[in-house]
């Protein structure tokens, strides 16, 4: 019996060591969760005023090439993208793309609400993901930072930073940022890669044909740069351009 008594005081005495080095562990998972937000917030802030000079999507693609070309060549020269200020990109193009894929931005605070239950409702009927949601802010958050995953952790994440971007920025620059660093093919960043790439021709240029077809290449670019005759790609671009005169733009 006192042998037994003497094993539970040590049992006891045990735990709370135990349950000290749990809560420590807890604290510093906390205190790089917060790190890692005031690293996003320090890049946002910066690029209220600077052009970011690649994105996490970017890096990846270049990634996924290691091996292939990249001992030989440049980094650079692997990747086509070519900043423009806002104001030398088409309003045409700016309301296709916001009629394709966020035709709320210029109303909400980061995320349609609506948008996200038609989504869950579509997915629903399907039995599988087949829409997101996701608004123009949030896909900004996923190229800046994060990667094409579909894991709660980075749906989580996004949302913060999709916060961060609206809190720090006003929708002109969000727009601006976003149309320079969205992947429109193989390769291909940003709309003035794209219009030279597709059209020959800057995105200061383009009409509202070529505008909606590029607009329509967004959910799946290098599908769309494989097979541009797709009749898919023509009925997206043939919807978004009856719509486009209606979007509202910074």
């Amino acid at each position: 019996m006192a042998r037994k008594s003497k094993s539970l005081r040590k049992s006891a005495n045990r735990f709370p060591g135990v349950l000290g080095w749990f809560w420590r562990l807890v604290m510093l998972l906390f205190l790089a969760f917060v790190l890692l937000q005031l690293w996003f917030f320090a890049h946002i802030w910066y690029w209220r005023e600077h052009n970011p000079a690649s994105t996490a999507f970017m890096r990846a693609y270049l990634s996924s090439l290691e091996g292939q070309f990249r001992a030989q060549v440049s980094p650079d020269s692997l990747i086509d993208h070519q900043w423009v200020p806002y104001e030398q990109i088409s309003d045409h193009l700016k309301r296709a793309v916001v009629a394709s894929e966020d035709d709320r931005f210029m109303l909400h605070g980061g995320f349609d609400w609506d948008g996200i239950r038609h989504a869950m409702e579509r997915n629903r009927q399907r039995g599988e993901v087949v829409a997101g949601g996701s608004t123009i802010t949030q896909q900004l958050a996923k190229n800046l930072f994060l990667s094409n995953d579909r894991s709660y952790w980075r749906k989580g994440q996004e949302a913060l930073i999709a916060l961060m971007l609206e809190m720090v920025m006003d929708k002109r620059r969000i727009l601006e940022i976003y149309l320079n660093v969205v992947e429109w093919g193989e390769g291909i960043y940003g709309i003035e890669a794209a219009a030279w790439h597709y059209y020959g021709q800057p995105a200061a240029s383009l009409g509202p044909d070529q505008s909606a077809c590029l607009a329509a290449m967004l959910p799946q670019p290098r599908f769309y740069q494989q097979n541009p005759g797709s009749l898919g790609l023509a009925r997206r671009s043939a919807a978004i351009q009856s719509r486009m005169h209606r979007s509202q733009i910074p």
